[in-house]
C-alpha cells in the first residue's frame, strides 16, 4: 500500500494512491511523505519514477553491513534501521524500515505497522501538532516516536525485572520462612522472554543511533541546516545512547537473575536428594536389625524369648533415632 502525505498549512493530509502512472507524486507538488507499507512492485516503480531513485528490496534492507544500510545514491540519503513491532504483544518482532530523504521529500519502506507510525500520522493530521513541512522533520518525528515507545517498554521491563528479583530473592510466606512452592520454571520463561525483548530493543537502538550519526554527518556538510534541526538530532542521539546503556544494564541484570534462578533450582534439587539420603541412612540400622531377626535358622536363642519381639522393635526404634538425633544436632535437617 502506498500512502501520500502532503503538507497543507501546518498539518499533513494523507490519501491512498492506487494508480501506477506516477501522477501527482512529484516532490515539487507538495508530497512530503511517501509511505510504502508492504509495497507491490508497481508501487515501488511508481515512487522510483516520482523521486528519480532506485528503492532497495526487502532482502537488501535486511543486510547487516553498515554500508548497505547507510549510503547516498542519486542525490538521496538511504538509511535503514531495525525497528520493533508488536511491542504490546507477547511476541514482538524486529523489522527493517528504510528512510529515503531526497530534497524536501521522505519515502519510507516498511513491512510492518509499528504503533509509532500510527501515532505520528495521527498527530501530523492535527493542525499545529508537529513540524511537518519537510520530509526530514517527519523522519525525526518518526524516530522520536520509536524511541519513546522503546523507552516505555524499557520502563515496563525494568519494573518486571524488579518484581522477578523480589520473587527470587525475597519470596517469603506469612510465617517468615521461605516458601517451597515457587514456580521457578515459569520464572525462567519470564526471564528468557525479557532477555529476548531487551536484545531486540538494544539492536534497534544501536541501528537508530547509527542512522542519526550518519545523518548528522551529512547535515554537517550542509551550511543551510537549521540550528533547531541539528539540536533535535543531538537530543535524539543522547536519548538513543542513554536507552541503549539502560538496555545493556537490564540485560546484565537479567542474566544475573537467570543464573540465580538456575542456582536456586540446583539448591532445591540438592535439598531433596539430601532428604532422601538422610532417610536412607536413618532406616538402614532398623533394616539391618529386621534382616538379622528375619533369618530362618534353627538355633536362634531370641526366637524362644518371651520379650524378644518387643525388644527387637525397641532396638529398631533406637537405631533409627540415634542417627536422626545426630543429623539434627549437626544441623543437616
Amino acid at each position: 500500500m502506498l500512502r501520500i502525505h502532503r503538507c497543507e498549512g501546518d498539518r499533513l493530509v494523507a490519501r491512498t494512491f492506487p494508480s501506477t502512472d506516477g501522477s501527482g507524486l512529484s516532490p515539487g507538488e507538495g508530497s512530503v511523505w511517501l509511505d510504502l507499507l508492504n509495497p507491490t512492485p508497481e508501487e515501488d516503480a511508481c515512487v522510483e519514477r516520482a523521486l528519480g531513485i532506485s528503492l532497495p528490496s526487502r532482502e537488501e534492507m535486511q543486510e547487516i553491513e553498515v554500508s548497505a544500510r547507510l549510503y547516498n545514491e542519486g542525490g538521496a540519503e538511504f538509511m535503514t534501521i531495525t525497528a520493533i513491532a508488536k511491542l504490546d504483544s507477547d511476541e514482538p518482532i524486529t523489522t527493517p524500515i528504510t528512510f529515503v530523504l531526497k530534497g524536501a521529500s521522505l519515502a519510507t519502506i516498511r513491512f510492518a505497522e509499528p504503533r509509532a507510525f500510527r501515532g505520528v500520522l495521527a498527530r501530523a493530521q492535527r493542525p499545529g501538532a508537529m513540524a511537518c513541512a519537510t520530509g526530514e522533520q517527519v523522519m525525526l518525528s518518526l524516530i522520536e516516536a520509536l524511541i519513546d515507545r522503546m523507552a516505555d517498554t524499557l520502563e515496563r521491563v525494568a519494573a518486571d525485572t524488579d518484581a522477578i528479583s523480589r520473587s527470587v530473592f525475597r519470596h517469603k510466606s506469612k510465617n517468615g520462612r521461605l516458601s517451597k512452592q515457587r514456580d521457578l520454571a515459569a520464572t525462567i520463561e519470564q526471564i528468557g522472554s525479557n532477555g529476548d525483548l531487551l536484545t531486540k530493543l538494544r539492536e534497534s537502538l544501536v541501528s537508530i543511533n547509527r542512522l542519526l550519526t550518519y545523518h548528522s554527518t551529512v547535515e554537517a556538510d550542509d551550511k543551510r541546516t537549521l540550528k533547531e534541526v541539528r539540536a533535535r538530532i543531538k537530543s535524539l542521539q543522547r536519548d538513543a545512547v542513554a536507552l541503549s546503556d539502560q538496555s545493556t544494564f537490564l540485560s546484565n541484570k537479567t542474566n544475573f537473575l537467570l543464573d540465580a534462578t538456575l542456582g536456586l533450582i540446583n539448591l532445591e534439587q540438592n535439598q531433596i536428594i539430601k532428604i532422601f539420603s538422610i532417610v536412607a541412612v536413618v532406616l538402614m540400622p532398623p533394616t539391618l536389625v529386621a534382616s538379622i531377626y528375619g533369618m530362618n535358622f534353627n538355633h536362634m536363642p531370641e526366637l524362644n524369648w518371651t520379650l524378644g519381639y518387643p525388644m527387637a522393635l525397641l532396638l529398631m526404634v533406637i537405631t533409627a533415632a540415634v542417627p536422626y538425633l545426630w543429623f539434627k544436632r549437626e544441623g543437616w535437617l
